[in-house]
């Protein structure tokens, strides 16, 4: 048995649980804790400064069913963001668990558990924490990544799509220029990780990027945001502010959602633009900036310039070079590939043990409408690695299938085999797996494939099934 070490605490009502865990665990850990609610729960962190928190969803409280622990899991996070918080749920609370996950939980447990998955997830758990707080001598080795998974940050996927390859082509081309870009294309599409490859393949990657969702700064702040004020320049400017303009001074600065400004903030913009300087509110004095602009919206700018609801001058001031990203449906032959990619992300992070995709996952998910992009394919696939059910041994990873995707073939256009152009073998793997997988039950496994029941019994009669 590996060695003791770390100490984690048990929130949870229930006193047999405790008893039981009380039993079970000081055979991991150096020292364990436990108490029934989360009303002593700050001063507990703060006396017993315990590596993980194992957190039950749901108390004896007039609080909605599982609240209160996505609520005790952000507070402990805020107040310790270095303590991992591992949720206790009931399997009728998973939905809540994930959305945990996602605010920062690293794990969840159901009820009643399995003792070896649970010291699993509780030891890396705690490994992570203590590696995190410096509590391990291993913690100067750990390696960054620098990709965040949730995020769907990292270095950009190009694919092999012939899209994609003619953008690869013009990033190549304008990275090492200081050329104003302006990259357009709908949600999900990649824009803001297409202008931090950008930026990583620049002249100025040493320098900071600075990225700025225009469309969510409010009127009234929108020039302290960008350009910065003036110690007493309105009430509560108590101190200098730099805006990000000069923040991202010698990098890139990105400004996303650039369509959303309003009109008339939109010269004050062109102005700093022109004559890359800014004077802050409040203040006289000229600060020259030097950046490199990079710009985003989902709209259509040069309708929008139609309309008169974007200033034309402006336009063509951000357009120096214009990418359109294109749709995930455009893009086909990448679906997969970014899939497997999301999986290894996400089991890892998650540590599930997923290895890639069945053919009948890949079919779904070709033949999917994607309207959410790849932001939409990022969520399905981290569900489904999060929810994926273990194999017969905790060591084996397992291929996730088009049942573990929850993707409704009925609602897709030209979905299933009716529409995926599937051919020979490929297709005989596919309805026998569907088959084998619904257990005999064809009504079952033509859903599966997005066919109707005659079309499935041909397809069994061709097949010899």
């Amino acid at each position: 048995m590996a060695s003791k070490k770390g100490k984690i605490l048990i929130v949870d009502d229930n006193l047999g649980i405790r008893q039981a865990l009380k039993i079970l665990l000081p055979m991991h850990f150096e020292e364990v804790e436990a108490i029934p609610s989360p009303s002593t729960l700050v001063s507990t962190l703060e006396r017993f400064r315990p590596d993980v928190v194992l957190l039950d969803m749901n108390f004896n409280t007039s609080i909605n069913t599982g609240n209160e622990g996505l609520y005790w899991a952000g507070e402990i996070k805020k107040m310790v963001p270095e303590v991992e918080v591992v949720l206790f749920t009931a399997y009728a609370d998973i939905q809540l668990a994930v959305e945990g996950m996602k605010r920062g939980a690293f794990d969840f447990i159901v009820k009643p558990w399995d003792n070896e998955k649970l010291v699993a997830t509780l030891t890396a758990a705690r490994d992570k924490a203590r590696k995190a707080m410096g509590r391990d001598s291993s913690a100067s080795n750990l390696k960054k990544t620098g990709s965040d998974p949730e995020r769907g940050e990292g270095t950009m996927f190009w694919g092999t799509s012939k899209p994609m390859a003619a953008i690869k082509r013009t990033v190549d081309k304008i990275a090492s220029t200081d050329a104003t870009v302006l990259i357009t294309g709908e949600n999900g599409t990649g824009k803001d990780v297409l202008a931090r490859e950008i930026h990583a393949l620049s002249l100025r990657s040493g320098n900071p990027m600075v990225a700025v969702d225009a469309g969510a700064i409010t009127e009234t702040l929108f020039e302290s945001e960008l350009f910065g004020h003036v110690k007493g320049a309105f009430t509560d400017a108590h101190t200098d502010h730099v805006g990000k303009f000069e923040q991202a001074d010698g990098g890139t600065l990105f400004l996303d959602e650039i369509g959303n400004i309003p009109l008339h903030l939109q010269a004050k913009l062109l102005r700093v633009i022109q004559n890359r300087s800014v004077v802050r509110v409040g203040g006289s004095k000229a600060i020259p900036v030097n950046i490199r602009l990079i710009c985003a919206t989902n709209m259509d700018l040069a309708e929008l310039v139609r309309e008169g609801r974007f200033r034309e001058d402006l336009y063509y001031r951000i357009n120096t070079v214009h990418i359109v990203l294109p749709p995930l449906r455009e893009r086909k032959e990448d679906i997969v590939p970014l899939a497997e990619r999301f999986i290894g992300q996400f089991a890892e992070k998650y540590h599930r043990p997923v290895a890639g995709l069945d053919d009948s996952a890949k079919l779904a998910l070709e033949n999917a409408r994607w309207s959410g992009n790849i932001r939409e394919l990022q969520n399905v696939m981290e569900k489904a690695v999060i929810l994926s059910e273990p194999s017969a041994t905790l060591s084996e990873a397992k291929n996730l299938t088009a049942k573990d995707l929850e993707i409704d073939f009925s609602t897709q256009p030209g979905s299933g085999l009716n529409g995926a152009g599937i051919r020979g073998e490929a297709e005989e793997s596919l309805v026998r797996e569907a088959v084998e997988r619904c257990n005999g039950n064809i009504s079952a496994a033509a859903k599966m494939l997005g066919i109707s029941r005659p079309t499935m019994y041909a397809k069994m009669k061709k097949y010899g099934l």
